[in-house]
């Protein structure tokens, strides 16, 4: 029942978040950042799970190892800039929230290029 952990963890933060923004607004994204953190640690042990299961996964597919690396970078990227945009956003600070979404997506598509290629030459490759 982590989720029930996660949700208690995210409403009390809410909670304290509200209370202390009304004597000091500055110390609100301190919360929500604290939050971040607890949650994440506290699925940090079914990401090993997920990585350990697909990495097996892989290797029983005699999929490229590249491939599944750039992947999990990829999730990686896509997950810490949402974190990063959704405290932006709290923040109130909309327009750098945007300017750091842009920039992971920047970066997803360029390290995707080598996934992209590699379907490609399979698809040419099939395609007569």
């Amino acid at each position: 029942m982590d989720i029930v952990k996660i949700i208690g963890i995210g409403l009390i933060a809410v909670i304290i978040s509200i209370i202390i923004k009304q004597y000091k607004p500055e110390f609100s994204m301190y919360v929500s950042i604290i939050a971040g953190a607890i949650i994440f640690f506290l699925i940090i042990d079914k990401i090993s799970a997920i990585v350990t299961l697909l990495t097996n996964l892989s290797k029983k597919t005699g999929m490229n190892a590249e491939y599944l690396s750039i992947l999990l970078k990829i999730t990686g990227i896509a997950i810490l800039t949402e974190f990063a945009v959704s405290i932006c956003k709290d923040s109130g600070e909309a327009a750098i929230a945007s300017k750091i979404d842009l920039g992971g997506k920047v970066i997803i598509i360029s390290m995707s290029i080598p996934i992209i290629s590699a379907l490609l030459e399979i698809i040419m490759k099939i395609i007569p």
